[in-house]
């Protein structure tokens, strides 16, 4: 049983890998915008189609919140980008709604991302999706997007949208108690507020009973996302929506955590036909030092449907990430191709491409912290890079968009 309930684009996120910071159920008031503070922009999507988007809450009744005790059912955020008809008097949705921004402005300073602590207005920048926009007509691929570890699906964005103006539908997933902020339509008898934020405190990869948690779950999440598009006319979907689904051509694509449910759920449900990780790890940690790490099922058996393993020369963990992916190539032959970025860091498969730069160029970051994020790559490549390679694969092994 499930809840389905629209909610306007104002909900769609730009996150953080809020990865050392554990914030408490209720988050405090951030600082207001300031005068002169840099709004940061996104790319704009390729495709010929202008870009619809809506945002759909779901609760799966079957499961319970594996990250808090106290919720007896799993919630999930969704956004659906997708090939609008007329968008006519529609303005660009906003990215960042208030109550995330007021969210994202504690976690900001904190984490992997280096990002400033003030200097942002976060809640001031815009998608190039217009929201409950019609869908444009025809029957399209569908793509499943789970972001990183910590990260909310917002950071995703650019991506999603260009995916989705070449003509697909994507749809990107939070996974609350994991993503640093996931907005939901209101409040519950369970859950007192409407922004729910992380339980991570530090890498979740540094704790191996949170890391096989925090996988598990979004392998469950995405096989219930899958469950629910089976039957796509009993969710509250735009006008034409629906239709447009073609359960019969489905993706799925994730960045580091979200990479690596990616190819497990390619494992374990053959309705994904086609999977991309983006420098996901392929096992489990070491239970104890000095132990071995647990492959995944996925690693231990291979695949027989395709695969690509995308990553950075920039790193920092590729030897721990090398492996994993050599015993899955190993098993699978020529069904898993493997490509790296170079000059690139492991965000540069997420918004950040686009917006460390920009905090860069206004002083607000410095170069060696740029570098550690997204590496010395420029967005003007490393953008339209990493949509080729995700749109190819899949145009290649989803049928023609």
């Amino acid at each position: 049983m499930t809840s389905d309930f629209p909610i306007g684009r104002r909900s769609l996120l730009l996150g953080s890998a809020a990865l050392t910071l554990g914030l408490g159920a209720r988050p405090a008031r951030a600082a207001a915008a300031a005068p002169g503070d840099v709004v940061l922009t996104l790319p704009a999507p390729t495709g010929r189609h202008p870009v619809g988007c809506r945002s759909v809450y779901l609760v799966d009744t079957s499961r319970r919140d594996p990250w808090d005790s106290a919720v007896p059912v799993r919630e999930l955020m969704l956004t659906f980008f997708y090939p609008a008809g007329d968008i006519t008097g529609l303005a660009p949705a906003p990215q960042l709604p208030p109550p995330t921004a007021n969210a994202f402005g504690q976690v900001a300073p904190y984490g992997p991302l280096r990002l400033p602590a003030a200097g942002v207005d976060w809640a001031a920048t815009l998608s190039h999706s217009f929201a409950d926009a019609p869908a444009l007509p025809g029957r399209r691929p569908v793509l499943l997007y789970s972001p990183g570890g910590g990260d909310p699906r917002g950071l995703g964005t650019s991506l999603a949208e260009d995916l989705a103006g070449h003509g697909a539908v994507v749809v990107t997933v939070d996974h609350p108690g994991d993503g640093a902020a996931v907005e939901f339509p209101g409040t519950t008898a369970f859950r007192d507020e409407p922004v729910r934020t992380t339980v991570f405190r530090g890498d979740p990869r540094d704790r191996p009973e949170v890391f096989r948690t925090m996988i598990d779950t979004r392998v469950a999440d995405l096989r219930f996302v899958l469950d629910r598009l089976a039957r796509p006319a009993e969710l509250p979907l735009p006008r034409g929506l629906a239709a447009a689904i073609d359960r019969h051509r489905i993706g799925l694509y994730g960045h580091s955590a979200g990479g690596s449910a990616a190819a497990e759920v390619l494992f374990e449900d053959r309705r994904v036909h086609a999977a991309v990780n983006l420098e996901g790890y392929l096992d489990h940690p070491p239970p104890a030092p000095g132990g071995a790490p647990e492959p995944f099922p996925v690693t231990r058996h291979g695949v027989d449907r395709p695969l690509l393993l995308l990553g950075t020369e920039g790193f920092d963990h590729r030897p721990e990430l090398d492996r994993s992916w050599s015993a899955l190539t190993a098993r699978s032959g020529r069904l898993v191709r493997t490509a790296r970025i170079a000059d690139a860091g492991h965000w540069v498969f997420t918004d950040c491409a686009a917006t460390i730069p920009q905090l860069q160029a206004a002083g607000l970051t410095t170069r060696a912290e740029r570098n550690a994020v997204i590496g010395r790559i420029a967005p003007t490549v490393s953008i339209p890079k990493v949509r080729r390679l995700v749109r190819g694969f899949f145009e290649e092994h989803l049928g023609g968009w």
